[in-house]
């Protein structure tokens, strides 16, 4: 396969471009090119714009709509082409507006002629339409192994810390004790969602927009099944009009991909309060933190931070394609150039957020000593007393739960913890009180009788972990 490659200069600015040029006989202004050309952006797609086009190509020959030399010369055409792209040797241009006229422009200079007849059947609208599925589909398996692995990390780190006591919160004010690694696997929980909502979007978005052409199907004899079934879909979209036009895939995608960056953002600032003085609940390496370029002593949480504040090009990407699409009649509009963009940067961004997180659960060290030090502040224990009351001194609830408020008032007046508040100051407000109450009052006895299914206890902790790894990680 031979053909030199024409300067991406070589044509006229003012020239007409020869997609149209029959029925237009005046060229574009130049700011009509620049905002029309996509080319910086979608040249992201070329290799499935090949595969999608060697599908095409050799369902046309079986269809007897091509034949079998054009064919030949056709895919031969596209795989010098695709190596010529992966190689840096192909010149794009602007001038030819979008990743799928660069490929047809060069596969013409390559093989003349029978290039022209690759478009039959098909337009740029289906073309694009099965491009952006065949990206976002890879896409999705990338991240669902990022997923994975970030699963992975939470799980081995939940492990090591399955008794690690420490404080856990409401309102940002101390709760209840509970276990390091049964906080840890709350995330492998939300990653788990993540996953499935992924899983969910790629199911969806796995139906063949190819051969519905413009709008309407076309007339020739195609197979809508055989490109299907060669491109991986599962079938072909069942309406021409919905096939050129959805873009419910991408923003199921988006969704998907700012509800994971949520969750990641409220790991990353659980990490940067961990990391700050007043907390002192764990360490990150120099590996995940920085310094100051005035203050020495500084040693910032900027990875953690800056996953935090990358949520918002998630949730961004998602308010662009919703207000792109949500005025657009049927069926394709040029507006659904701006679908790619926000679909690239989100995949790019959950990817490397993804990465940051992972390698952060795996570097952190936890202040053991410390987080069980805070783990007895705040009357932790308190829902323990309350409990004792109700389970050994018959009491209802509500009744216990005041006893108890009155018993905290008391403890924090004589500036002490529930578990040091002497007997007789208890006995003061609830004369059933006895001294086993004192058995309930110790953090890591609080957390030991967490024993519900869900709960916090060390047993319950490892035996979540075990059935995780069955579920998530095979």
């Amino acid at each position: 396969m031979t053909g030199a490659r024409r300067p991406a200069d070589a044509e006229p600015t003012n020239s007409v471009n020869s997609l149209w040029g029959g029925r237009f006989t005046g060229g574009p202004a130049e700011i009509m090119r620049r905002i029309n050309a996509s080319i910086d952006f979608d040249k992201r797609l070329y290799a499935e714009d090949i595969a999608g086009s060697k599908a095409h190509c050799a369902m046309l020959v079986a269809q007897d709509i091509l034949s079998p030399q054009d064919g030949a010369a056709i895919a031969a055409g596209l795989d010098q082409i695709k190596s010529e792209i992966e190689s840096g040797d192909f010149v794009f241009s602007a001038e030819r507006e979008d990743i799928h006229l660069n490929i047809e422009a060069r596969l013409a200079e390559l093989i003349g002629p029978a290039a022209g007849r690759l478009h039959t059947a098909r337009s740029r609208n289906d073309q694009v339409a099965t491009d952006l599925r065949l990206w976002l589909r890879s896409a999705i398996d990338r991240l669902d192994v990022a997923m994975l692995d970030l699963q992975r990390a939470l799980i081995d780190r939940a492990e090591a810390e399955a008794a690690t006591v420490m404080p856990s919160y409401t309102h940002l004010q101390i709760a209840q004790p509970v276990t390091l690694g049964h906080h840890l696997m709350a995330y492998v929980e939300m990653i788990g969602r993540d996953r499935l909502r992924l899983a969910d979007c790629r199911r969806r978005l796995n139906e063949s927009p190819l051969g519905a052409a413009a709008l309407a199907g076309t007339s020739f004899p195609i197979d809508r099944d055989t490109t299907a079934a060669a491109l991986g879909f599962d079938r072909p979209a069942p309406n021409s009009l919905d096939a050129v036009s959805d873009r419910d895939f991408a923003l199921e995608f988006l969704a998907a991909a700012a509800i994971a960056g949520m969750h990641l953002s409220r790991f990353a600032e659980e990490i940067v309060i961990w990391c700050s003085d007043c907390f002192g609940f764990i360490a990150l390496s120099d590996a995940f933190s920085t310094g100051s370029s005035i203050m020495p002593q500084k040693r910032n949480p900027d990875a953690a931070e800056l996953v935090r504040a990358k949520t918002g090009r998630l949730n961004g990407a998602l308010i662009a394609l919703l207000t792109a699409m949500k005025a657009l009649p049927l069926a394709y509009a040029k507006d659904m150039q701006e679908d790619k963009i926000p679909v690239f940067e989100a995949a790019d961004t959950l990817e490397l957020c993804l990465a940051a997180t992972t390698g952060m659960v795996r570097d952190l060290r936890p202040d053991r000593e410390r987080l069980r030090a805070v783990a007895e502040r705040g009357f932790s224990t308190a829902t323990d007393l309350a409990d004792w009351l109700v389970r050994v001194a018959g009491l209802p609830f509500r009744r216990a739960h005041r006893a108890t408020g009155a018993i905290v008032k008391r403890a924090e007046a004589r500036g002490c913890t529930l578990a040091e508040l002497p007997l007789a100051e208890m006995q003061a407000v609830e004369p059933a009180i006895t001294a086993a109450v004192y058995d309930v009052l110790d953090a890591d006895r609080s957390v030991a009788s967490r024993t519900s299914f869900g709960g916090t206890a060390p047993q319950r902790v490892r035996a979540a972990i075990a059935e995780a790894r069955k579920r998530f990680l095979g």
